[in-house]
C-alpha cells in the first residue's frame, strides 16, 4: 500500500471516530478528568500530489525551512501542531498513534512511561505526512528523579548559582526520559501562605524572583551559541496568579496596575532575558479578563511590548474554563478568544481541535494568526531537533545527590537558637527523634515531586541513626500518625521517648499533600496536634530543637516558647535527611533567608515587607488593646493602622536567616549623602565582617526607599544581594553599582520613570537593614521643575524597556 493511501485510510478511520475520540486530559497531578477531546484529521494527499519536503530535509536558515514548512502544511496540519494532549495510556494507543500519524497532535505530555514517547515520536518522525516531532512536556518543577528542595525553598539559598546547578541534573535526567519542555519556572509573586503553590514560587519579592528564574531558565535550556542543549523552560503564570483573592486557587486576582507593572511583570521580563522560550497563561480571572484571553497582557506587554517571539501555552484546559468562568458562550467561543489574543497551544483542551478550523474558514480568526502561532511552535522544535543524543540509561548519580544535599544545606533558615546548636556528638548519649515527618520519605519530596521515588529519599530518621551509629542511642517515636492527624494516642510514646534523652529533635510540619496546587489553607498553624505534641515534649525539660518541613510559611508564634532552636527546612527532597543532618551538628553553617515574611497570625495576610506606608502608620511600641488589661488604648495609639489583637509587624521578616556564628556591617559609603547626575550610576560600598567563632556565609542584601515620589512607592525594594562567605575574624569590603533604572518605577501605563529627589540607602542581612545613607539624584539638564503629586515630570518617563528580540 503506497504511503499516501495509507494517509487516507487513517484519515477515513479518524473521520469515524472524531466525534468520541479517546484521547482524554487527565491532571499530571492534582487537577481534573477532562472531557474527552475530538480532534479532526489532517487532511491527506492524494496519490498524484507530490511528496511533501519533509521536516528533517528542508534546507536552509531557520526562518527558510519553517517558511517552507509552513507553506505546504494543511489548515488541519497546522492546528494540529497547536494542540497538547495527555496520553493516559500505559502504552501508545491506537487511536492516539492515528493521531499522531495524521499530524493532528503537536504536543504530548510525558505520561511517565518512556515507551509512550519514544513510539509517539517514532510515528511523528517516520510516518507523519512531514516528519515533524512532538514536544514531549512534563512538569519536571524541582529535580526530576534526584528531587531538589521545593521552589520556595531553593529562593531560601538566595544563590542562583546553585539553583541553576539543580535545574541542570534535573534536565539531564528529564532528558534521558525523551522529555523536551518543563512547566517552570513558576514565576508568580505571592503574599499569601494560605495558597497552597505559594510552595512552587520564589517568593514574595520580584528581583529575588526574577534572578532564580533566570537561574532556573539557564540551567533547564543550557544554551550555548544560541542553541539550546537542555529543554526548554516555560515562564508560569503570566500574570498575577500568586495574588488570587482569599489564598484560594484559581479564584479572581484583582490588581493595580502599579502593581502589575512594578510587581508582576519584572520578574517575568527577566527570565525572558535570560532566553526563556515559552510562558504560560494563568488560570485566573485579572482584573475581570481570564488570563488565557487577556489579549493586553499577551498580545500587548509580551508580545508587542517585549516582543517576545516564543510560544504562548494555556493552563491545563484553562481555554474551555473559560465558559465557567463565564467569559466564553461555549469551547468554540473559547477557543476563538484565547487565539485571537495571542495563545499559541491549547494544553488538554477540546477548544483548538475541535473548533479552530472551523473558526479560520468561516473568517472568525485569521489563518494568519494561525501560520504564527504555527511558525512559534515550529522554530521550537527545530531549536530542539539540533541536540545531541542523550542516552536512555540514567540514575541519581553522586554528584547530582551533592547537588541536592547541598540545596538542603543553603535553604534550610535557622529561625531560632539559645545556644543548643550545633550539636556537639561527644556530648550525646541518647537522641530522641520525634516527629511525623521525621521518617517520611514520600512527604520530604513535596508537592512536584512526580518522577521522584521515596525509595531515594534519605530521610532525618535515617540519617541521624546512620550518624549516631556505635555513638549514641536513637530513640523515635512518631508523634502522630501524619502532620494532620487529630489523634493524641501517640503523644505519650514521644513523650517517654524524650524523657532521659540528652536532646529531642522533632520533626514537625506538613505533609506534602497539604500543600502545592489546589491545596489551600484557611489557617497555617501546625496542623494536627502537633503542637500539642511539642508542648508535651518540652515539659519534659529536655532540650528541644524542632525542624519543621512545610511548603508554605507557617504562623508558629504560639510554638515558639517551647523549644530552644527551630530550623525551617520547607520540603527538602531526595537528600533532606543527610543535608538537615549536616546542619544540625554543625559540619555546615546555616545560611538560608526567608524568601517570604512570616506572619503571626493568618489574619495579617497579605504581610510583605515592600508594602507602601499609610497616612497613619503603625506607632514605634505599639502594644495591642487586647490582651493588655486596658480598657482602651492610650491616646497615642489610636486612629492608627494597626489590629487591637496582634502587633501588624510579622513574626520572622523577609531576608531574615540566623548563622551559627555573627556577623556585622560598618562603613557604609557614602557615608553622608551623596548628590548623584541624573542618569548615572552610582557605586556603594560596606565592610561585611564574620565576628563570631565559626566560618559562614551571609547574604548581604541592599535596600532602596524613594522618600517622596509622583505614587506612592514602598517603604523599601531589594535591589542588590550578594552571598558571601567569611572565615572567623575575616572582613570583605563589598560594592554594588545602581544602575539609573534602580531608581526608576513603572507608572499605570507602564512607562519607566526616574524622578529627580532623595533615595534611602539601607543595608544589612534582612529586610529590616538599619545601616542606611541617602542619595540625592539631581533633575536632568532640560528639567526646570518636577511635576505636581500625581504627575510625572516628562523629561524623566521613558517607554516599558523591552526584553530581547531575539527570542
Amino acid at each position: 500500500m503506497s504511503y499516501a493511501s495509507v494517509l487516507n485510510a487513517t484519515a477515513s478511520l479518524l473521520a469515524c471516530l472524531a466525534a468520541a475520540l479517546p484521547v482524554s486530559c487527565l491532571a499530571q497531578a492534582t487537577g481534573p478528568t477532562q472531557p474527552k477531546m475530538t480532534t479532526p484529521a489532517a487532511a491527506a494527499p492524494s496519490a498524484s500530489e507530490p511528496a511533501a519536503l519533509r521536516f528533517d530535509l528542508i534546507a536552509g536558515s531557520l526562518d527558510h525551512r519553517i517558511s517552507r514548512l509552513v507553506d505546504q502544511m494543511t489548515l488541519e496540519e497546522k492546528v494540529g501542531q497547536l494542540v497538547q494532549v495527555y496520553p493516559s495510556d500505559t502504552e501508545l494507543s491506537e487511536e492516539t498513534a492515528a493521531l499522531v500519524r495524521a499530524g493532528a497532535i503537536g504536543s504530548l505530555f510525558y505520561p511517565g512511561k518512556r515507551e509512550v514517547v519514544d513510539d509517539a515520536q517514532r510515528i511523528a518522525k517516520e510516518e507523519s505526512r512531514l516528519g515533524i516531532p512532538l514536544l514531549i512536556a512534563r512538569d519536571v518543577i524541582h529535580g526530576f528523579r534526584t528531587v531538589m528542595p521545593i521552589p520556595i525553598g531553593q529562593a531560601a539559598t538566595w544563590n542562583p548559582e546553585l539553583v541553576e546547578q539543580g535545574a541542570v541534573v534535573a534536565t539531564e535526567e528529564a532528558i534521558a526520559e525523551g522529555i523536551d519542555w518543563t512547566f517552570a519556572p513558576m514565576i508568580d509573586i505571592s503574599r499569601d501562605g494560605r495558597w497552597g503553590r505559594i510552595a512552587e514560587t520564589l517568593g514574595e519579592d520580584p528581583l529575588l524572583a526574577g534572578e532564580l528564574a533566570a537561574a532556573m531558565v539557564r540551567g533547564f535550556q543550557q544554551e550555548e551559541n544560541g542553541r539550546i542543549r537542555g529543554m526548554v523552560a516555560c515562564g508560569k503564570h503570566f500574570v498575577g496568579y500568586g495574588f488570587s483573592e482569599g489564598g484560594r486557587d484559581y479564584n479572581r486576582v484583582s490588581v493595580s496596575q502599579i502593581d502589575v507593572h512594578n510587581t508582576l511583570l519584572p520578574p517575568f521580563e527577566r527570565a525572558l532575558e535570560a532566553g526563556c522560550r515559552t510562558v504560560m497563561t494563568t488560570f485566573s480571572e485579572v482584573n475581570g479578563l481570564p488570563g488565557t484571553a487577556h489579549a493586553p497582557l499577551l498580545n500587548g506587554v509580551l508580545k508587542s511590548d517585549w516582543r517576545f517571539g516564543g510560544v504562548v501555552v494555556s493552563d491545563w484546559a484553562s481555554v474551555t474554563e473559560m465558559v465557567a468562568h463565564g467569559f466564553a458562550r461555549d469551547d468554540a467561543h473559547a477557543a476563538e478568544l484565547a487565539v485571537r489574543a495571542g495563545v499559541d497551544m491549547d494544553m488538554c483542551s477540546p477548544a483548538y481541535s475541535g473548533h479552530l478550523v472551523r473558526h479560520v474558514r468561516e473568517g472568525r480568526v485569521a489563518e494568519e494568526r494561525v501560520d504564527d502561532a504555527v511558525r512559534r511552535v515550529l522554530k521550537l522544535k527545530a531549536e530542539l531537533a539540533e541536540r545531541e543524543t542523550r542516552a536512555k540509561e540514567w540514575a541519581p548519580t553522586a554528584a547530582s545527590r551533592e547537588v541536592a544535599r547541598e540545596a538542603v544545606r543553603q535553604s534550610v533558615v535557622l529561625l531560632k537558637n539559645d545556644g543548643v546548636l550545633p550539636l556537639a556528638e561527644k556530648k550525646l548519649s541518647r537522641v530522641a527523634v520525634i516527629g511525623p515527618m521525621a521518617d517520611a520519605p514520600k512527604q520530604q519530596l513535596g508537592c512536584w515531586a512526580l518522577d521522584g521515588r521515596p525509595d531515594d529519599s534519605v530521610t532525618p530518621l535515617a540519617a541521624l541513626t546512620e550518624r549516631l551509629e556505635g555513638k549514641a542511642e536513637v530513640v523515635y517515636a512518631k508523634g502522630a500518625k501524619n502532620s494532620f492527624a487529630a489523634d493524641r494516642s501517640r503523644i505519650e510514646q514521644a513523650v517517654d521517648a524524650a524523657k532521659g534523652a540528652d536532646v529531642a529533635v522533632l520533626f514537625l510540619g506538613e505533609d506534602a499533600v497539604l500543600s502545592g496546587e489546589a491545596r489551600c489553607r484557611a489557617a497555617i498553624d501546625l496542623p494536627g496536634v502537633q503542637s500539642e505534641l511539642l508542648a508535651a515534649v518540652a515539659e519534659t525539660g529536655t532540650p528541644t530543637v524542632v525542624v519543621l518541613l512545610a511548603g508554605r510559611p507557617l504562623a508558629i508564634g504560639p510554638d515558639l516558647p517551647s523549644a530552644e532552636a527551630v530550623m525551617f527546612a520547607w520540603h527538602p527532597g531526595t537528600m533532606a535527611g543527610d543535608g538537615i543532618a549536616d546542619l544540625l551538628f554543625g559540619d555546615a553553617n546555616p545560611s538560608g533567608k526567608l524568601p517570604v515574611t512570616f506572619p503571626k497570625d493568618a489574619g495579617q495576610i497579605p504581610i510583605y515587607y515592600n508594602h507602601p506606608n499609610t497616612g497613619r502608620p503603625m506607632p514605634e511600641g505599639f502594644r495591642p488593646l487586647v490582651g493588655s488589661g486596658l480598657d482602651d488604648l492610650p491616646p497615642e495609639f489610636q486612629y492608627r493602622s494597626h489590629y487591637l489583637d496582634v502587633p501588624a509587624t510579622p513574626l520572622f521578616p523577609f531576608g531574615f536567616g540566623l548563622s551559627y556564628t555573627s556577623f556585622t556591617y560598618s562603613d557604609l559609603s557614602p557615608s553622608e549623602q551623596l548628590t548623584a547626575p541624573y542618569g548615572e550610576s552610582v557605586s556603594v560600598s560596606v565592610t561585611v565582617a564574620n565576628t563570631g567563632a565559626k566560618a559562614g556565609a551571609e547574604v548581604v542584601q541592599l535596600y532602596l526607599r524613594d522618600r517622596t515620589s509622583s505614587i506612592v512607592r514602598p517603604v523599601r525594594e531589594l535591589k542588590r544581594f550578594r552571598r558571601v562567605e567569611l572565615e572567623p575574624g575575616e572582613a570583605k569590603r563589598l560594592e554594588f553599582e545602581l544602575a539609573p533604572e534602580d531608581f526608576a518605577y513603572y507608572d499605570a501605563a507602564g512607562r519607566s520613570i526616574i524622578e529627580p529627589g532623595l533615595f534611602d540607602v539601607m543595608v544589612g542581612g534582612s529586610s529590616l537593614a538599619d545601616l542606611a545613607t541617602a542619595i540625592e539624584i539631581q533633575p536632568p539638564p532640560t528639567q526646570v521643575a518636577t511635576g505636581a503629586a500625581g504627575e510625572a515630570p516628562a523629561a524623566t518617563t521613558s517607554a516599558k524597556p523591552t526584553a530581547s528580540s531575539s527570542r
